[in-house]
């Protein structure tokens, strides 16, 4: 048996969910990116960097590119941390950075709705402690999503969250 094999689990024992700042990784980016239209299916090919594409982008921004600093990506854990706790979801990993939000999470909901309360419960929680103004776009459309159905799959995905995301971030 390989490592591909599905296990006979009637759900994902958890999700790897990654969200994404405003503005800080458009389509056309040096890094790719994935089209919902039939291009984001495992195993195909990602979008190439396109930089007139990626021009447009930046021209069509709601607001200007949001990056998180330390006041922010802590009060984002916190929120994050309520939700899961609210929610009765399992957090096993979250990691805040610049410009996005990685966490392993399980609970009886799609993770896109977990993505979506995430979202939310944070930006709420940057408005309330009055570190953003009230009308300032926090993050980008949509989330990246993948449903982890073997224990191994899910060590692996919290040993990348917490272990392997770069330096440990200053307090800047």
């Amino acid at each position: 048996m390989n490592n591909f094999d599905w296990d006979d689990n009637e759900a994902p024992l958890a999700y790897l969910i990654t969200i994404r700042t405003h503005g800080t990784w458009l389509h056309g980016d040096e890094r790719s990116s994935v089209d919902l239209r039939g291009q984001n299916i495992f195993g195909t090919p990602r979008v190439k960097p396109v930089k007139k594409l990626k021009r447009i982008m930046e021209r069509n921004l709601a607001d200007k590119p949001f990056i998180l600093e330390a006041q922010h990506r802590g009060h984002i854990e916190s929120a994050i941390r309520e939700v899961c706790k609210f929610r009765s979801y399992d957090l096993f990993a979250i990691n805040v950075r610049t410009n996005h939000v990685h966490t392993v999470a399980s609970g009886l909901v799609r993770p896109e709705r977990m993505a979506t309360e995430f979202k939310s419960y944070s930006t709420r929680r940057l408005r309330v402690e009055g570190v953003i103004d009230s009308d300032r776009r926090v993050w980008s459309r949509g989330e990246s999503t993948r449903y982890l159905w073997k224990e191994r799959f899910v060590e692996l995905a919290v040993d990348y969250v917490l272990h392997c995301q770069g330096e440990e971030l200053p307090n800047f």
